[in-house]
């Protein structure tokens, strides 16, 4: 059985803005001894269901880290996953909500 991390009443975090096809992703990553602990995604100007997805996703992401997933097997599921609305922004390419969340999370954890 996999035991789940509380969470601190107080975590210190940081917050990405990242355009999608779909609006710009405004994803905070929380971190408990300087490792992602949580995430919280929020997309702007997009309908409810979409709003309701990218809020799903960041609750599944969180309950993967706070079990001892990896960050690096959280990106290589996301990595790459296509969307209706593709953008080109700084860095390339970003191919839907999913691939942006996965970009943010590569950078700061797994380029260094």
């Amino acid at each position: 059985m996999t035991k789940i991390k509380k969470r601190s009443e107080t975590l210190n975090s940081y917050t990405t803005k990242i355009k999608t096809g779909l609006g710009n992703l405004y994803l905070t990553v929380s971190e408990l001894d300087g490792k992602p602990f949580e995430v919280f995604a929020i997309i702007g100007k997009s309908g409810a269901s979409i709003t309701a997805k990218t809020e799903a996703i960041g609750r599944l992401i969180s309950l993967a880290l706070r079990s001892g997933i990896h960050v690096k097997e959280i990106v290589e599921q996301l990595k790459g996953i296509g969307g209706e609305h593709p953008i080109f922004q700084e860095g390339g390419l970003v191919l839907s909500i999913p691939d942006a969340i996965s970009r943010v999370l590569e950078k700061k954890y797994l380029e260094k």
